[in-house]
């Protein structure tokens, strides 16, 4: 199961198919799905949803890519169901992700500001 979890980890963004990761973790697909679910309390498709959605927070907040250039980058073939599976898991919409949690630009600590514009007594 760790083999099948890695790869969905290593390979978020390519198209996984039960088949095939049942083939790395040495098992039959129904044996799989059963035994993921028991092992890390979700489905294995829940799962590389979770991973592709947690990476697309990271994209949205620390790149300038649009919604849909995220969507497609993380693994996901249309934007309604991107959107959809987002909002499910953080709770509100990738836009309204990205507006709520943009950093602002951290202003100059007056400190700093004030030791600029002192006159210096040297020199």
């Amino acid at each position: 199961m760790l083999r099948a979890r890695d790869a969905m980890d290593r390979a978020y963004a390519d198209p996984l198919d039960i088949a095939t990761l049942a083939r790395i973790a040495h098992v039959s697909p129904a044996h799989f799905i059963r035994t993921f679910r028991a092992t890390f309390g979700e489905t294995p498709h829940r799962y590389l949803q979770r991973r592709r959605v947690e990476r697309a927070m990271y994209l949205l907040l620390h790149t300038g890519r649009d919604v849909t250039e995220i969507c497609h980058a993380v693994g996901f073939g249309s934007l309604g169901t991107f959107s959809r599976t987002f909002r499910q898991i953080v709770g509100e919409s990738p836009t309204d992700y990205r507006k709520r949690r943009a950093v602002p630009a951290a202003p100059v600590p007056g400190c700093f500001t004030k030791a600029w514009t002192r006159p210096s007594s040297f020199g």
